[in-house]
């Protein structure tokens, strides 16, 4: 009977899927069973057509879902006054709405919250909606962040979820006026944009703005990733043209900075719009190399060495700018489903 006994507990245990270091399993579930997968989003240039998906099993080859989530009802639809000129002006595509850049986390409760850029130009807020199966999505909102600014857009609002406090950070780029400009500034021929963010538990209030990171220099499309307690990890681009116009890292112990320590460049000049996530044993990034009209990505365990990944993924020609979450497998089947 004890052999038995013995035999009947091993076979249990060896049923168990096996715990990774930092609590992840090899393989992620909700629930008991529900096998998950990797979502992407994304927009189609010239991103008047809305929010775009793409899935993966694996997190290196993706699948496009065809046609757009949803569509951009807000924004992009005023004069928007241009202070170094004195002038008002319209945006690029006005009065059509947009969605650029669009970011998808999913929060505690399970609320998929989506944000998005709605203007090239113009906007002083970020776009707004939430869905919890990403078929049914509330009614789009403006989210002001820089109305006390002399700044006339803002730019890749990015979501980043704060267990210890629990509450949402928003980070984006917006434009600094000219005479802020620092030397490093003007070596790049283009405009300046520094990050600045948010917080909120509920999106309804928001915390007042404040500066997030400011690298000296003309900077935008920055990603936060937590790796362990009391260690974060900043993306973002060098948005200097010519001659730089690439992606860096920098860390701190905590998600609000200050961040320090920047990495060797990781990515081809003219390369932006970085996410990243864990897969496996390595931490996968991707980003848009736009002059080269394509997706590249690198691999990287420690964020100080880059390993080029290129000829190991596939990305859907046409991505622009997007970020990677998780959702079970039966929900991407719904999702899909209601498509047909």
């Amino acid at each position: 009977m004890k052999k038995l006994f013995f035999l009947l507990m091993s076979l249990c245990l060896c049923s168990l899927p096996m715990m990774a270091t930092d609590g992840r399993t090899d393989e992620p579930n909700v629930g008991n069973s529900d096998k998950m997968v990797y979502m992407f989003t994304g927009h189609r240039e010239p991103a008047l057509d809305g929010l775009h998906l793409m899935y993966s099993y694996d997190g290196y080859h993706w699948t496009d879902i065809p046609g757009s989530i949803l569509l951009p009802e807000i924004g992009n639809d005023n004069p928007y006054y241009v202070h170094e000129r004195q002038d008002f002006e319209l945006g690029k595509y006005y009065p059509q709405p947009m969605m650029r850049d669009p970011c998808i986390l999913r929060g505690p409760d399970g609320t998929f919250h989506l944000v998005w850029t709605l203007a090239w130009a113009g906007e002083k807020a970020f776009g707004y909606s939430s869905s919890k199966d990403l078929i049914h999505w509330t009614p789009q909102r403006k989210i002001p962040v820089m109305t006390d600014s002399l700044t006339y857009n803002v730019w890749a609002p990015e979501l980043f979820y704060d267990e210890e406090r629990e509450q949402f950070l928003i980070i984006w780029s917006s434009g600094i006026p000219r005479d802020k400009y620092t030397a490093a500034d003007r070596l790049g021929q283009n405009s300046s944009h520094r990050m600045y963010y948010t917080t909120t538990r509920d999106f309804e209030t928001f915390a007042p703005t404040k500066p997030y990171y400011d690298p000296g220099f003309n900077s935008i499309d920055g990603y936060l990733l937590k790796r362990a307690d009391n260690d974060y990890v900043f993306i973002l681009k060098d948005n200097r043209k010519p001659g730089y116009s690439d992606l860096f890292c920098v860390f701190s112990d905590s998600p609000y900075g200050p961040f320090g320590n920047p990495s060797q460049k990781f990515a081809p000049t003219y390369s932006e719009g970085a996410c990243c996530f864990r897969c496996g044993d390595d931490y996968l990034i991707y980003f848009d190399v736009y002059r080269e009209a394509r997706y590249g990505a690198v691999s990287t365990k420690d964020f100080k060495t880059f390993t080029p990944i290129d000829d190991k993924v596939s990305v859907p020609q046409g991505q622009k700018h997007g970020t990677v979450f998780q959702i079970p497998e039966e929900m991407l089947k719904n999702l899909l489903k209601s498509r047909q």
